[in-house]
């Protein structure tokens, strides 16, 4: 059964204080704020056991009726007024954009088929009403007609709170921050593949959390695909669909030696690098080779905390990463990436950092280059505190699934022995395919409560 720790928040309880349960399952974690903060501001869940996780709630769905709906000519806005005193206001062009008839909107593939060149972003309206099925309808000055449902109205209101909510509910962008006090949330293999409230509650997870271990896969490669078809296609790279981490000689990668990986994040010699890692276990070592990872938006959080200005320069100042080799084919990478990528709004969205491949290229005035290390020194000791470290050791069969553009993960060192060869399969896939599946199962899940 699924054991994950967030299946013990529900929905109610993420509107109130923290408990002294919730502080200790998430090292007493926040979730991110508004998006005026320069990092997340967070709010931790209370401690519910036995009611239904965020995952397989259904969005609460009640009908908005319409009082009146009615155009304001001269701001070219229409009014709704909402049975329950609310009101909502729709421009004219965006509304007459978003037509919905078969003649503005291909329904099948709910796109739009109205041209921009045939769009009059100065129009007007002729006339705007409220139907008997509470819909509201808009004749155009060409007497096109446009039939809006409101519940669609309602979730593309124009509100702040609203538009956060609708932006929440697409992307899932609140995350539970942790520390090593951190009881990775955990599910069962099988159950991930055969059943869709599992596999939407483990998608959730790893959004929330960023990292979920599953248990009780086939102890035989192929399994990272199995479970990359649960949620659609692997990420193709230069090691392959998916790649071996074991000794080799003449190893292109650190990965495939047996000394220790420090706190990394995989590929940022890319531009775009892999959203999501899978990491099975088919052998584990005889003596050492235990897994660290620390939450990479947390730490952060505290860098931006304690050094401000540490944290301005490694999200400012782009850094040259490169990879070169032969394996799946052959390669030479070259990228510039921010080490802590972040919004317009300041959030952090990507931690792009791996010192083995952090090129000896740094593109930066003469002046900058001290200051760029201190930086980066005050990032790394930031990551290697004790306290902020969650370490754990794979067993055969095990796998575990994590999202590299938010952790950063590591490896001790480790000691093989004849039949006791250390061996994990790996593979990628993007966030884009992970979220697109999360959206069909919640939908899935939700048409079946």
């Amino acid at each position: 059964m699924w054991t994950s720790a967030f299946s013990r928040f529900a929905r109610p309880a993420l509107q109130r204080g923290t408990s002294a349960t919730a502080r200790r399952v998430l090292g007493a974690r926040r979730w991110p704020g508004p998006a005026t903060t320069p990092l997340p501001v967070c709010l931790s869940a209370v401690h519910a056991r036995g009611q239904q996780t965020l995952g397989s709630a259904p969005l609460p769905v009640a009908p908005h009726s319409v009082r009146q709906a009615r155009a304001l000519d001269e701001e070219r806005l229409m009014e709704v007024e909402w049975e329950d005193g609310g009101h909502s206001l729709y421009p004219f062009t965006w509304l007459r954009d978003n037509c919905p008839c078969p003649r503005c909107t291909l329904q099948s593939a709910q796109a739009r088929m109205l041209l921009l060149t045939e769009l009059d972003i100065h129009i007007g309206v002729d006339a705007v009403e409220v139907t008997n099925d509470n819909k509201v309808s808009i004749v155009w000055p060409d007497q096109h007609v446009s039939v809006f449902d409101t519940e669609w109205l309602k979730k593309r209101c124009f509100s702040p709170a609203a538009r956060r909510a609708v932006q929440e509910e697409l992307f899932l962008k609140r995350r539970y921050y942790w520390d090593s006090k951190l009881r990775i949330p955990t599910a069962d293999f099988q159950e991930v593949l055969r059943d869709d409230k599992a596999a939407l509650a483990w998608l959730v997870d790893l959004r929330r959390f960023g990292i979920v271990y599953l248990k009780g896969a086939p102890v035989e490669q192929g399994q990272v695909a199995r479970l990359a078809e649960r949620i659609g296609y692997l990420r193709l790279t230069f090691y392959g669909p998916t790649w071996q981490v074991q000794d080799k000689s003449q190893a292109n990668n650190v990965a495939y030696t047996s000394g220790k990986l420090s706190l990394h994040s995989d590929y940022p010699a890319l531009h775009f690098a892999p959203g999501v890692q899978f990491l099975h276990c088919i052998n584990q070592a005889a003596q050492g080779g235990e897994s660290e990872v620390v939450d990479g938006f947390h730490m952060a959080e505290l860098l931006q905390s304690e050094d401000p200005e540490a944290f301005a320069l490694l999200s400012q100042l782009h850094v040259d990463f490169t990879d070169t080799g032969t394996d799946y084919c052959d390669f030479m990478l070259q990228s510039k990436n921010r080490i802590i990528d972040v919004d317009r709004d300041g959030r952090v969205m990507r931690i792009n950092f791996n010192n083995a491949t952090r090129d000896s290229v740094l593109d930066a005035p003469l002046q900058q280059v001290q200051p760029f290390y201190r930086a980066l020194r005050a990032f790394v000791d930031v990551m290697n505190r004790p306290e902020n470290v969650v370490t754990y050791k794979m067993e055969p069969g095990d796998l575990v699934t994590f999202d590299n553009w938010r952790l950063l993960h590591g490896r001790r060192s480790y000691v093989s022995r004849p039949g006791r060869l250390r061996h994990l399969e790996g593979a990628y896939l993007d966030w884009d395919e992970v979220m697109s599946r999360l959206r069909i199962l919640r939908k899935a899940v939700q048409e079946n409560m």
